[in-house]
């Protein structure tokens, strides 16, 4: 019954054998794996996510707030008009202007720039994380959320039904203790059945006033403080603080997010139109998931590839890109531009640094530059193409967030912000060691059969 499911649901062939074999091969155990893994739940539910509608009505091409229409064109998207195109169809938003964007490293440089803004709240704080610790950091974040309630903010707190399971107490149960509204993101639970791991939301969002949005990679808690010699596990990651317009979207992004998880139809503090303006930027949030927004990532990026003339930077913890992405940039590097990847030299998962040891020498001989950056294990994302576009947020390049996650990344039009990200990527790859081809057809055989092994679930890792 499970292996016929399959066959009749599964979105492509090479899945559906997939789970058709497990089925065979465990008859106990595969069918019980497939109802937690391989059923796609996802789209009823994320259709009812989809059709929500929040005051203020459907987001369009706004006519009057995109940049476009305002003077001329600018020369920077007028240099990557494919790629404004796609994103145009794909996103159905205006491009914006008038942004500051700063990149925060770690949770030393983060964190303290958050609780500020948190303290500094009037009107309203909406966050949204994966993983929420209680630890020392997180409960720093906790006392903020709550301080904030107390002084009449309105606060709303969404963290994901599974991620919230990493530590404990549960922050939500602390939030709520102090006050402070938490919704759960499609959490797990027995009765009425709900097992299933996938669907998550995996995005970071800290929205204060409508004038300031944090997003990133970063999630909450210590070990995303990098530099603290107690920390046993430390994990280094970027983050963004962004001022501006697109601060709107991403209110809306995640005023969704709430509606479906505490059924409250709820808006922070949006973006004055009358607000100074910040910076040069030119910004657009791309809102991805398992429902209407399936695969906008994964073809915002392979357009950025197919525009590139010069360079590619990818910085990413797990690099396992659905099989379009992974041509993508195959056919770059074979028309002469040059792909930079830089991946942790040890990752936090073995079974997927396993998987992506498997892909990375037929890359390799194809042109791709690789760099393993040392300890500690690096969570940090960026994309950068030619100099002048990047796109940031908090997907990594593999099925999981591109397929069976809620991500949200905020393209970038701007050489010189691009450029910086450049900069720090060329840091990372002074301290780094190149990957070769030779170290990789080395392996014995058995550790390169184990490699295969944890290849073939990489739709599922």
């Amino acid at each position: 019954m499970a292996g016929g499911h399959a066959l009749l649901t599964a979105p492509d062939p090479r899945t559906a054998w997939g789970w058709i074999a497990v089925c065979l091969l465990f008859p106990l155990a595969g069918p019980v794996l497939y109802m937690l893994f391989g059923i796609n739940r996802v789209r009823t539910r994320g259709r009812q996510l989809g059709f929500l509608h929040l005051r203020g009505g459907a987001v369009g091409i706004d006519n009057e707030s995109d940049i476009r229409n305002r003077d001329k064109v600018p020369a920077i998207l007028q240099a990557n008009l494919s790629l404004v195109r796609t994103s145009d169809v794909i996103t159905q938003l205006p491009l914006l202007g008038g942004h500051h964007v700063e990149m925060l490293r770690d949770g030393e440089s983060a964190y303290p720039r958050m609780i500020e803004a948190i303290d500094r709240a009037s009107h309203s704080v909406a966050m949204a994380t994966y993983l929420f610790d209680t630890d020392r950091a997180g409960r720093d974040f906790i006392e903020a959320l709550i301080r904030a309630h107390r002084r009449g903010v309105e606060v709303r707190v969404l963290i994901d039904g599974v991620g919230e399971w990493y530590s404990f107490p549960r922050a939500g149960w602390l939030l709520r203790r102090g006050g402070v509204p938490v919704a759960r993101f499609h959490p797990p639970r027995l009765l009425p059945p709900a097992l299933y791991l996938n669907l998550r939301n995996h995005r970071k969002l800290l929205l204060v006033d409508g004038c300031v949005a944090f997003t990133g990679g970063m999630n909450i808690g210590g070990r995303h403080l990098a530099q603290d010699p107690g920390n046993r596990h430390p994990v280094s990651d970027l983050h963004f603080e962004l001022r501006g317009p697109a601060i709107t979207q991403l209110a809306r992004a995640f005023a969704q997010d709430w509606q479906f998880s505490a059924h409250e139809a709820w808006m922070p503090d949006v973006w004055q139109a009358d607000a100074a303006v910040p910076g040069t930027t030119i910004a657009r949030v791309i809102t991805d998931g398992p429902n209407e927004d399936m695969d906008h990532l994964s073809l915002v990026m392979q357009a950025a590839i197919a525009s590139a003339r010069h360079d590619i930077y990818i910085m990413t913890p797990y690099f396992l890109p659905p099989r379009e992405l992974e041509a993508a940039l195959h056919g770059a590097a074979l028309r002469g531009v040059r792909v930079h990847l830089i991946l942790p030299e040890r990752g936090n998962l073995r079974f997927v640094h396993y998987a992506v040891r498997h892909v990375l020498a037929s890359m390799l001989r194809r042109g791709f530059l690789v760099w393993y950056q040392p300890a500690p294990f690096a969570h940090s994302k960026l994309f950068v193409v030619d100099g002048s576009y990047a796109l940031v947020g908090s997907a990594n390049l593999d099925a999981r967030s591109l397929r069976l996650n809620f991500e949200l990344g905020v393209e970038l039009f701007d050489a010189q912000l691009a450029g910086e990200f450049v900069d720090y990527c060329k840091t990372v790859m002074t301290r780094s060691r190149m990957a070769t081809v030779e170290e990789l057809e080395r392996r014995p055989f058995p550790k390169r059969l184990r490699d295969a092994a944890c290849w073939l679930f990489s739709p599922y890792l």
